[in-house]
């Protein structure tokens, strides 16, 4: 990795953790809240920016600032457009198919996408392949236990439920607008060539 790459990988986290850390400030403007989604639409996106709790933050941001130099190879506008794109999807998601969520704060959605996301690029990639196998593997294995089992752990450290319906729609959606990229990158490359 080159040092400009690294140094805005660095600057993306960065910015990325201080908008959360922001938010965290004044929570309820910030969390998705059904009864007020539509009329303070900011919602579908600060929903997966804002947290719980220091304990809930800290965790997502660590995951998400792994996330650049795991997959060092895709490059911070897809990592920014995802982030963009995948929080109102997941908010749209629980709006019309969860009428009983009425109130969520977290990343770990969006956290699921990206990495889902992101392996499915890497499939793409031939010498990355078998690493993104095993990340989308691991994921879905993951998926599966929370899914049948439920998740305690964690909701026990950050003092708050896990809605493991996010982490679940994060993966759904995200496979899906890979698939969608994908599909367009080629189209584009058919057209030049």
């Amino acid at each position: 990795m080159q040092v400009n790459e690294l140094r805005s990988k660095i600057v993306l986290i960065a910015v990325c953790c201080s908008f959360s850390a922001c938010l965290q400030v004044f929570p309820g403007f910030f969390i998705y809240l059904r009864a007020n989604l539509f009329s303070e639409f900011w919602r579908l996106w600060t929903a997966h920016w804002v947290h719980v709790g220091w304990v809930h933050y800290l965790l997502n941001m660590l995951a998400f600032a792994c996330l650049p130099f795991i997959f060092p190879q895709i490059k911070n506008k897809i990592f920014v457009t995802s982030l963009f794109v995948l929080s109102p999807l997941i908010s749209l998601v629980f709006y019309f198919l969860y009428p009983a969520i009425e109130a969520y704060a977290g990343l770990s959605g969006v956290l699921h996408g990206l990495y889902v996301f992101a392996a499915i690029l890497y499939l793409t990639i031939p010498t990355e392949r078998k690493f993104a196998l095993l990340i989308l593997t691991l994921v879905m294995v993951k998926l599966l236990w929370e899914n049948t089992f439920g998740q305690t752990g964690t909701a026990e450290l950050i003092g708050s439920p896990v809605l493991v319906e996010a982490h679940l729609w994060g993966a759904i959606c995200s496979t899906i607008l890979a698939l969608l990229y994908l599909l367009f990158k080629h189209k584009c490359l058919k057209i030049d060539g």
